[in-house]
């Protein structure tokens, strides 16, 4: 069995399981939404790996890296003099980014990304000197300084090589000290805004209802299908205090829209919930998946039972192999068994990514299409 197969295989394991959990379930609004304002500012600076074993920048193809190192030298007080050839095999060029969370105060440590971004072979065991690290409006916000940490491993001998993972890239835990605040005006609004993380009338009107039933009428008002307004306390206890409230507040989100996720790349197939089929047939190489009506008539045992006879609308799919062979799926328009089947004859991701782009085409797919 092929490893794209057997990553489709999986990936539908995962979503046969969503027919035993229940139609609607109970979450709370913080984990459907976040409060407009209220985010992390990506900080960046440009910095010095020293410390390596040999595995730096080759300064003739690199001068940026030479030019760093006199900079940096001459403001401590060392002069190199003109024209000598440095041969900086330990030094390397690095890109250093990070996140700074909101909130985040003067003095706290996060975590920054160091990347290289000269001809370095490896950072590992290297050391980032201090790094400013500046926001859009090229202010400073943090210092990084650190011992680095790369996770990719790299080995040779007899003639090959092996490397796992990437050795250009690392991480510093804690390796940047905030030296400024981001000013943040959520206290100043007498009005707060929630925003919903994926667009729903539905879910925006019963956050809305549920806040305004538990804190009183007029406190929330859905503005439309992603934001809903909130009239909260001007003080500032007070309006902790009412925000962890309405974050509290658990929410029953029902169903959501159908999805199906394919990765290009890897040929994965991900569904969100069980996706119906309508009558369609489609012809893909040696494969053709034929969907067609498919009725069941139940009706009493006996005249006299007094049921009624009743007409069941349903399905047939089946799917014909390269050589001709009809092969019946099951009475069900369920694509999560249609692919299951193709599967087992063989039909590889790009079949698969082709016929389901035809499904969606011909409008028998009751589902979102989305391709990475």
């Amino acid at each position: 069995m092929k490893t794209s197969s057997l990553v489709l295989i999986l990936g539908l394991v995962f979503t046969s399981l969503g027919g035993f959990l229940p139609a609607a379930h109970g979450e709370r609004i913080r984990d459907l939404t976040s409060i407009q304002g209220i985010r992390s500012n990506t900080v960046m600076g440009y910095g010095l790996v020293v410390g390596l074993d040999g595995t730096g920048d080759q300064t003739m193809q690199t001068p940026f890296t030479t030019q760093s190192l006199n900079n940096m030298l001459s403001q401590l007080g060392i002069t190199v003099p003109a024209g000598t050839n440095m041969q900086l095999k330990n030094v390397a060029a690095v890109i250093v980014t990070a996140e700074l969370p909101p909130f985040s105060r003067p003095g706290e440590k996060i975590d920054v990304v160091v990347s290289s971004m000269g001809n370095a072979k490896s950072l590992r065991g290297g050391t980032l000197l201090m790094t400013p690290l500046k926001g859009v409006d090229n202010q400073i916000y943090a210092l990084a300084q650190g011992n680095l940490l790369v996770s990719g491993a790299g080995a040779q001998g007899g003639g090959s090589s092996v490397q796992v993972n990437q050795l250009n890239g690392a991480r510093i835990s804690g390796g940047a000290t905030i030296e400024r605040d981001v000013p943040m005006n959520y206290s100043e609004q007498s009005t707060l805004k929630l925003q919903l993380h994926n667009e729903d009338f539905g879910v925006a009107q019963q956050i809305s209802d549920e806040i305004n039933r538990r804190l009183g009428q007029n406190v929330a008002e859905a503005e439309d299908a992603r934001v809903i307004t909130l009239s909260a306390p001007l003080s500032r206890a007070a309006r902790v205090r009412f925000l962890a409230t309405v974050q509290d507040i658990p929410i029953n989100v029902g169903a959501t829209d159908a999805r199906v996720i394919i990765n290009s790349r890897t040929g994965s197939i991900v569904m969100n919930r069980h996706v119906k089929l309508d009558f369609c047939a489609v012809a893909q190489g040696d494969l053709t998946v034929e969907v067609a009506a498919n009725n069941t008539i139940s009706q009493p045992d006996t005249p006299l039972a007094g049921g009624q006879t009743v007409v069941a609308p349903g399905a047939d799919v089946s799917v014909r192999d390269e050589g001709g062979a009809l092969h019946r799926v099951n009475t069900s328009t369920d694509l999560n068994k249609v692919i299951r089947a193709l599967n087992q004859l063989g039909a590889t991701p790009n079949d698969l990514m082709a016929i389901l782009q035809s499904m969606k085409s011909a409008g028998c797919l009751r589902a979102r299409l989305e391709i990475n």
